[in-house]
């Protein structure tokens, strides 16, 4: 059973940076392609951006274009997400979890991590 373990969220101020980690066991994780998702309060999860199997393809919404950057290390099963020039409504709980392509972007794990939460200050 897949386990995903989200961390290196918390607050900051406009501006400012972080960088997120999902630690993934329990699969050959270097056979997905992997996404970051958020979900702001009383908002339904998005998706934030996604990295092949490789590394070597990513696919980013318009909204983080230019400031996020996901990248992976499949030796250590764990994808990250660079977080620079944060903006107050960036604001959410970052989740990570398997996609079936950067195309479709289709979750495939039914089990998501417990998230971490990113606060960002005016």
């Amino acid at each position: 059973q897949v386990q995903l373990v989200e961390s290196g969220g918390g607050l900051v101020q406009a501006g400012g940076s972080l960088r997120l980690s999902c630690a993934a066991s329990g699969r050959t994780f270097r056979s997905y392609a992997m996404g970051w998702f958020r979900q702001a309060p009383g908002k339904e999860r998005e998706f934030v951006a996604g990295i092949s199997r490789t590394g070597a393809g990513t696919y980013y919404e318009d909204s983080v274009k230019g400031r996020f950057t996901i990248s992976r290390d499949n030796a250590k099963n764990t994808v990250y997400l660079q977080m620079n020039s944060l903006k107050p409504e960036d604001t959410a709980v970052y989740y990570c979890n398997a996609v079936n392509n950067l195309l479709q972007r289709i979750v495939l794990f039914g089990s998501w991590g417990q998230g971490t939460q990113v606060t960002v200050s005016s």
